[in-house]
């Protein structure tokens, strides 16, 4: 499996651009998952629900289960946040897995950078980001790619991870 990171600050557009590249890759016959990290706490359940109940009684683990999906939920308690590597391994086979957020993580990523949200860069903290998405011109030393252009965008990250 092929990892490639879409990382930037808090209303760059990261969600948006990474929902307009899975289409681009499924269209070309990719099998793609998606690992998002999110420094928010986060539930995908609801209280009341049976599920809920369940993990609010004590369970480490809830697995829903239907005709269309199935979900693992799995509380952390006391354990410790798992590494992308652990958290990527509990994926099916798949061509790529795109990974929002962990800057810090080792692999190729594109930075989204909106001037607009008036945050500072932080590719030069992290050597792994090998371009720059932006709706502005920029004067970085990195290739910058036009964050209104998604194909162009999955054309460079095909050619990166050479699944062109």
């Amino acid at each position: 499996m092929k990892l490639f990171g879409i990382s930037g600050w808090s209303g760059s557009g990261k969600t948006t651009l990474i929902e307009h590249l899975i289409p681009l890759f499924t269209a070309r016959g990719l099998k793609v998952s998606l690992v998002k990290h999110t420094h928010h706490g986060f539930d995908i359940d609801r209280p009341g629900k049976d599920s809920f109940r369940f993990r609010e009684a004590g369970a480490s683990e809830v697995m829903l289960a239907g005709a269309a999906r199935w979900a693992l939920m799995r509380e952390l308690r006391d354990e410790d946040q798992p590494t992308l590597a652990e958290l990527v391994s509990h994926l099916s086979p798949c061509d790529l897995v795109l990974v929002e957020g962990f800057k810090s993580a080792e692999l190729p990523k594109i930075e989204v950078h909106r001037p607009a949200v008036g945050k500072p860069f932080f590719h030069t903290e992290f050597p792994n980001v090998v371009a720059i998405a932006s709706d502005a011109p920029l004067a970085v030393e990195l290739p910058v790619l036009d964050l209104n252009d998604p194909p162009a965008i999955a054309a460079y990250i095909l050619r990166f991870t050479e699944l062109a």
